[in-house]
């Protein structure tokens, strides 16, 4: 055979090669997919997260590992008590106290559905016993104490336990004389329990006056959103109020102040840094390096 003739048969295999290769996604296109259901691999559910302020998606692991602050945009996702306590307590190690403590619905308060059936939903779905929890442990080596509120139990609303949890971390503080902290995460008193929810605030604000005749520093840290009845009285109290980047805080919400007022709010009203430069706050302190300041504040306090 010819080099000609050679090259034509290839040419003509080649052609046919295709042919045969288009047909095939041709009658697979025609037929549809022959995947069964139950070879089809779902993607896991939390795998990515998308981030609400520049929109970037990332890997939980990767959030996590970069403590749930956004690479790119540095915006601070909200998180609870336990990724607090694992933040700042040395090697995660902490022992929580009173955690025996429950809400009861002692009113019979009822609107679109009972108090009481609202805790025990989320009794049976989280293992929260209140919108708060209370920790000790070390920071860095300096001894605190921590009482950190749980934004998803009902909105982290200030109610009798979480009134008591405080008393009893001031108490805790005092008998062994450590730094006392607060993580407010908050939409503000909790309306089921009336006005024993409000007694709270002059209730934990009383203590605090305690704490500070036993010469202990009480540390505030107001994380997104810290309002009502919670930002009015000991989220505002401390010896230092600090805040997270870009955290809500305030007393009414920017929409009800607008509709009150019946004008345009300044730029980034009620955000920890339009705090800061009104003189409302000490100084704004990004998550990664919260752990280092706090155990240099509570130094400095004891020196």
């Amino acid at each position: 055979m010819s080099e000609s003739e050679q090259k034509n048969t290839n040419a003509g295999s080649s052609e046919e090669s295709k042919s045969e290769h288009k047909s095939r996604w041709f009658m697979r296109l025609r037929k549809g997919i022959q995947t069964s259901t139950s070879e089809k691999k779902e993607v896991p559910e939390g795998l990515w997260t998308k981030c609400p302020e520049c929109n970037y998606i990332c890997t939980t692991a990767e959030l996590e590992e970069n403590l749930f602050v956004c690479p790119k945009c540095n915006y601070h996702h909200r998180i609870g008590s336990k990724e607090y306590f694992e933040i700042l307590f040395d090697d995660k190690k902490f022992t929580e106290h009173f955690d025996n403590i429950r809400s009861k619905d002692f009113l019979g308060f009822t609107d679109l559905k009972s108090y009481a059936k609202r805790l025990d939903e989320i009794y049976s779905k989280s293992d929260l016993k209140d919108s708060i929890r209370v920790a000790s442990g070390k920071v860095n080596g300096q001894e605190l104490i921590v009482a950190c509120m749980d934004f998803s139990f009902i909105g982290g609303s200030l109610g009798s336990v979480m009134g008591e949890k405080i008393s009893r971390a001031i108490d805790y503080a005092i008998k062994h004389k450590m730094a006392f902290m607060v993580i407010s995460k908050s939409g503000g008193a909790r309306m089921m329990e009336s006005a024993f929810s409000l007694m709270q605030m002059a209730k934990t604000s009383a203590k605090l006056t305690q704490l500070s005749d036993a010469k202990l520093p009480y540390i505030s840290l107001m994380t997104d959103p810290t309002f009502g009845g919670v930002s009015a009285s000991f989220a505002m109290l401390g010896d230092l109020n600090i805040a997270e980047p870009g955290a809500l805080i305030g007393f009414a919400g920017p929409r009800i102040i607008k509709e009150t007022m019946r004008k345009e709010l300044p730029k980034g009203f009620q955000r920890s840094e339009f705090l800061l430069d009104h003189g409302f706050l000490d100084f704004i302190v990004d998550r990664k390096t919260l752990k280092e300041k706090l155990a240099t504040v509570i130094h400095l306090f004891k020196n």
